[in-house]
């Protein structure tokens, strides 16, 4: 068990529809699939994850649909040989979901304002604040590392998706090289970012051995802990929740 120091809240949301979005490597789809864990795992409600990402086809949500299938989550991916597709294809249970929401849809929209074409085809589905939309800020990303680049990505995606950003989730890393240091940083860039957009900072995420050495007194926001779900087609050996016998927290 965690010292109190340690004792985060989870990440709590009033609208039941939370689009993820953020540029190449922020880390975005991992968040969504975790999300997705977190939320089957202490809700009564359904729980579905839309995978929208066509920039990058190493990491996507939609690699993890058999692990988040023993949780309870419904994948709404293409079916058949177009399931591993790189095309922006919309299925009609997407448009579905979204306009006669059923409990709760997690949306991963990929690849920063390119990705972000694809969610403007569905803009029309969204009520005017049944979504949140959340922008993954990694600030040791090249466009993202520093405030105006961030907010230049905010306008860039915002503007392609025909849609506006509801919050922020600070999400800075360097994979297996994070240190408490680099969240830390990151969070701070996260904070000048909302002081400057008036964006709240929905959650801080980070890996479980990060998370331990992290101080709540530090980071009184809630924080969602990362179970690495995803990874490149080579390294799928011991290191995905199915191999590690899906631990569940």
């Amino acid at each position: 068990m965690q010292p109190e120091d340690h004792a985060f809240r989870r990440p709590a949301f009033d609208r039941r529809i939370i689009i993820i979005v953020g540029g190449y490597g922020s880390g975005k789809s991992e968040i969504s699939v975790n999300l997705a864990r977190q939320i089957a795992q202490n809700s009564s409600e359904s729980v579905s994850i839309a995978d929208l990402d066509i920039v990058n086809p190493y990491f996507r949500s939609r690699e993890a649909a058999q692990q988040l299938e023993q949780f309870g989550v419904r994948s709404l991916v293409p079916a058949g040989p177009h399931v591993h597709a790189d095309l922006p294809i919309i299925i009609p249970d997407i448009r579905t979901a979204i306009e006669n929401p059923d409990g709760w849809l997690i949306l991963d929209v990929g690849g920063d304002d390119v990705g972000a074409r694809v969610l403007s085809s569905l803009t029309d589905a969204f009520r005017a604040g049944s979504y949140e939309m959340l922008l993954v800020l990694n600030g040791r990303r090249p466009f993202t590392a520093d405030v105006d680049g961030a907010i230049k990505m905010i306008t860039d995606i915002q503007d392609a998706a025909r849609l506006r950003f509801t919050g922020i989730i600070a999400n800075t890393h360097l994979m297996h090289e994070t240190t408490p240091e680099i969240v830390m940083e990151g969070l701070s860039l996260a904070r000048r970012v909302s002081q400057r957009t008036a964006l709240p900072i929905a959650f801080v995420s980070a890996v479980p051995e990060i998370v331990s050495r992290l101080s709540s007194r530090e980071i009184d926001l809630p924080m969602l802990e990362l179970d690495r779900a995803l990874v490149k087609p080579w390294e799928h050996m011991g290191n995905t929740w199915t191999d590690r016998k899906l631990r569940i927290r």
